[in-house]
């Protein structure tokens, strides 16, 4: 009964960290800016970092099945 929203949860916090670190890649590699009004810099450490963290969170709520 609770692995419904646990899989629901895992799947949408991987897709939204895996999908935060592929835009923030592509935006970076084109230099284009990733936030604005933000160092480019910190913003792209930023979200690598919540990225990184949505995924391994999806992958933690996974696990927990």
């Amino acid at each position: 009964m609770e692995s419904g929203p646990a899989i629901f949860a895992g799947a949408a916090f991987t897709l939204f960290g895996a999908a935060l670190l592929l835009w923030t890649g592509v935006r970076v590699r084109h230099g284009e800016p990733v936030a604005l009004g933000v160092a480019p810099r910190t913003a792209a450490a930023l979200t690598t970092l919540f990225g990184a963290a949505f995924l391994l969170l999806g992958i933690w709520c996974f696990g927990r099945l």
